[in-house]
């Protein structure tokens, strides 16, 4: 039985995976959803009493976390990672401990940029200097704004209530530091990109500008733009769709095997 095992953003937890653990685990999967170091436990409890040191968890203590599990893997895992999970699905790949890897709506590597309203106000509030290791509060009109921007404010509230959490600003900054850089030139596992044309956080073309970042001519890098999708692409209605194209992109890579090291020697 293959393991997937699925890695979630900031301002989530685990329990954003619930549909899609059981949607996989109904198509023979092992899927396994960790939490990130202070995401552990319910959305609600960790919204009203936010974990001491939140604020001064950096991205390379969730990237360690991660790796971790899936080095006491059996075999190397599929990863599915959304936003900040999915640059560490990149980041894992690009270590050759993956399978097959799936970036939805995925923060980019290597400090790429998308010149573009939302992402840029999104990526200013949360990383702002000035507010050192002060946690980023989401709320309801924040979460509405960026996530679910394509939703109305009542399926917001519901999507509110059961997954958001706050969370550490400096993540996002050592995104765009070293901790968040990839040789793209290099042999991979296949990857499959996952953007939403209506995303606010990471526009579409960020994400289709990822996948062609990556430039092995053998390596595979997918995109598929989902029209109408927000950053709560696998949360809002038609998540099936979205979910059904990557089994079936699963099922048809499966039997690809990369042995980076001997091609590397080769």
């Amino acid at each position: 039985m293959k393991t997937i095992i699925f890695v979630h953003g900031m301002f989530q937890n685990p329990k954003s995976w619930n549909n899609w653990i059981a949607f996989f685990t109904d198509r023979g999967y092992n899927c396994i959803a960790p939490a990130w170091p202070k995401h552990e436990g319910e959305p609600r409890d960790l919204r009203d009493y936010p974990p001491n040191g939140l604020g001064d968890m950096h991205l390379h203590t969730v990237v360690d976390n991660i790796e971790a599990l899936v080095r006491v893997q059996d075999n190397p895992p599929i990863l599915i990672g959304h936003s900040v999970g999915g640059l560490i699905v990149q980041l894992m790949v690009a270590k050759g401990l993956a399978d097959l890897g799936v970036a939805i709506d995925s923060v980019a590597p290597n400090a790429m940029l998308a010149f573009d309203w939302g992402f840029m106000k999104n990526s200013a509030l949360i990383s702002n200097p000035f507010k050192g290791n002060e946690p980023f509060y989401t709320d309801l009109e924040s979460f509405h704004e960026s996530f679910c921007n394509t939703m109305s404010l009542e399926d917001t509230k519901v999507a509110f209530e059961e997954t958001a959490t706050h969370d550490s600003r400096n993540v996002l900054r050592d995104c765009m530091g070293e901790d968040g850089e990839i040789d793209v030139e290099m042999p991979h596992s296949p990857l499959l990109f996952i953007g939403g044309e209506k995303d606010e956080i990471i526009p579409a073309k960020l994400c289709k500008r990822n996948a062609e970042a990556y430039s092995d001519e053998v390596s595979i890098s997918d995109y598929k733009e989902f029209t109408g999708r927000g950053h709560w692409i696998c949360g809002q209605e038609g998540w099936q769709e979205v979910a059904a194209y990557i089994a079936d992109w699963l099922q048809d890579h499966k039997a690809v095997k990369y042995h980076i090291s001997s091609r590397v020697s080769n």
